[in-house]
């Protein structure tokens, strides 16, 4: 094959099936782990929850997950039927602008994703026809389950392609992947809406980024937390309405800077400054 044929690979897409996995979960599994191997989750079935590096993302039929080695990862099952997993495992691909052994993640670093009607037919289609061979003692066994995989890993990269040009012009699209640029963004949003109510979830669903991910890099490049920078930042602001207008009540000030509880806004303002938002008033009046 011609060179130009690698569209997202580096060389040939030749992967090594490693196994396929189906299971019917009720009950939360036991133990905590990450591979050192690809894994890709499709749930057949039911809703639940994982875990997944210290997160818990909620999952439905329909839900793909990504885990690229070194992902701890647990499900923690469904209510009611539970849910119907269906895994299957690889290595020794090698996809551009991605960590050796890892392949991309669904647009603004998700692991997870609900997928399209099409493609989860598509999907549903080849789970069903792995299970099959999985199962069964033919000739060539390997050869096809490995044909299976290069399909499904077909389809997910398009599907990738295809939601990261959907969101060209959308929210707060990135110019840079760069780990720094992405973390001024972060700042900067802060700096403009701290006023305002902020979740984590909410900064990473309008830069189109997982709450995971935005922590982890936040903390390598800064760290602290992003949520630590909101707090010291809004203590900051606190005081500067105090030094400009002693005479502010505590409870205005409060909410000038996104709190709706003025007792727990002193709590943290005295923790900041070692005193209380009402003494520093005064002390400011002098």
């Amino acid at each position: 094959m011609c060179a130009e044929g690698y569209e997202f690979t580096e060389g040939d897409l030749n992967p090594r099936f490693l196994f396929t996995c189906f299971e019917e979960r009720t009950e939360a599994e036991q133990n905590y782990h990450a591979h050192d191997f690809i894994e890709i989750a499709v749930i057949l079935k039911g809703k639940g929850r994982f875990f997944i590096d210290g997160e818990e993302l909620d999952v439905e039929q329909g839900t793909m997950i990504i885990l690229n080695p070194g992902t701890y990862h647990r499900s923690l099952g469904g209510s009611g039927q539970g849910t119907a997993e269906f895994y299957m495992a690889f290595s020794g691909a090698e996809f551009k602008n991605c960590k050796s052994g890892c392949m991309p993640l669904f647009p603004g670093e998700k692991i997870l994703s609900k997928m399209p009607e099409k493609m989860k037919r598509d999907i549903f289609k080849l789970c069903t026809s792995m299970k099959k061979e999985w199962e069964s003692a033919n000739p060539g066994r390997y050869f096809m389950l490995k044909a299976y995989l290069i399909q499904v890993i077909c389809l997910v990269i398009r599907e990738i392609l295809e939601e990261k040009k959907g969101k060209a012009g959308e929210g707060c699209v990135f110019q840079s992947t760069g780990k720094k640029y992405v973390v001024e963004q972060i700042m900067k949003y802060m700096e403009e809406h701290y006023p305002e109510k902020i979740s984590l979830e909410h900064i990473a669903t309008n830069m189109y980024l997982s709450s995971y991910y935005i922590s982890k890099i936040f903390k390598s490049e800064t760290g602290d937390t992003p949520i630590n920078y909101l707090i010291s930042l809004r203590m900051e602001k606190a005081r500067e309405i105090l030094d400009k207008n002693p005479e502010e009540t505590v409870q205005k000030v409060a909410a000038a800077v996104g709190y709706d509880d003025a007792y727990h806004f002193s709590k943290v303002f005295k923790k900041y400054y070692g005193i209380s938002p009402l003494y520093y008033k005064g002390r400011a009046k002098i």
